[in-house]
This record gives C-alpha cells, structure tokens and sequence, in this order.
C-alpha cells in the first residue's frame, strides 16, 4: 500500500505511515456495512414515534402543572404550542414513513416481470470492436508548446 499523502511506498493499511504519520484506513474492508433503504425508514419510523411522545407527554404536562394558573408565564404556554407543533409533525412524518414502507415492501408486477425478463433472458457479453488507428486526430497545441519548452524557444507575451 502507499500512503496518499506523501506516496511512501510497502505501508501497512490500518497503522501509521512510517514517513509523515497519516493514517492509513484500508479501504478494501469497510467497517460499515450499508443500510438498505427498508432500515433507514426503520429507523426513522421509530425516531419520530419516540418523539411525537415525548412531546405530547411535555406538553401536557405543562399544561397540567404549570398552564392555567395567575401567576404562569406566557413562556410555558409558548413552550407547550411548540411541543404541540412538534407533536404534530412527526404524526405526519411517521404516517409517511409507514407509507413508504408499505411501498418499498410491495413488489410492482413491472418488477417482478423484469427480473424473470433478467433470469429468462442470458445476454452475451459485447464486445468492443477493434480501435482504428488511421483515424487519429492530429497532435494538440500541448505537445507543440512541449517541443519548444525542451529548446528552450518559447516567447512570452513581454518579449513579442
């Protein structure tokens, strides 16, 4: 392996490169395997029922020990809309979650026609045909400006 930064060469990955001291992840074995799509509405699913209540609960307790009395600040009653807000939206967004659940869990028959269509159906390998090199574009300016560079023979703009 060689260290990307300063390019020393035979490092071993997961230490510290024996040169400049970066660290050197081995990038052929990620750590974490991915998430699936169904996972992450799991995940997002179980978020936003924890939060709609805790928020509820907040926000009936306020109002039950601090709302409704003469000396209660407008703050509390500010607070307890917000937890209410907060409540309502992650109501909304758990109903879509487990709406997109149903719809990811449910195989369309497009799909499931195009993977028989994929089993049914072995598609020989294409291959490329053979490059054709009496097409060739003619050479750029970069390796005309090259040649001048080796003899030296370059002009810049102050000495035209």
């Amino acid at each position: 392996m060689f260290c990307p930064k300063c390019g020393g060469a035979d490092q071993t990955p997961e230490t510290y490169c024996r040169r400049c001291g970066i660290f050197l992840p081995d990038l052929n074995n990620p750590k974490k395997k991915p998430t699936t799509p169904i996972q992450n509405l799991n995940v997002n699913a179980v978020l936003s029922a924890l939060t709609v209540v805790a928020s509820a609960t907040l926000a009936v307790l306020l109002y039950a020990i601090l709302g409704f009395r003469d000396d209660t600040h407008p703050l509390i009653y500010i607070t307890a809309a917000f937890l209410i807000a907060i409540t309502a939206w992650n109501i909304q967004t758990f109903w879509r979650t487990m709406l997109l659940r149903r719809q990811l869990k449910r195989p369309t028959p497009e799909d499931q026609g195009f993977e028989q269509a994929q089993v049914s159906q072995s598609v020989p390998a294409v291959e490329l045909p053979p490059a054709n090199f009496e097409d060739m574009a003619p050479p750029s300016v970069v390796d005309a400006t090259t040649r001048h560079l080796e003899t030296g023979k370059i002009l810049t703009k102050s000495k035209q």
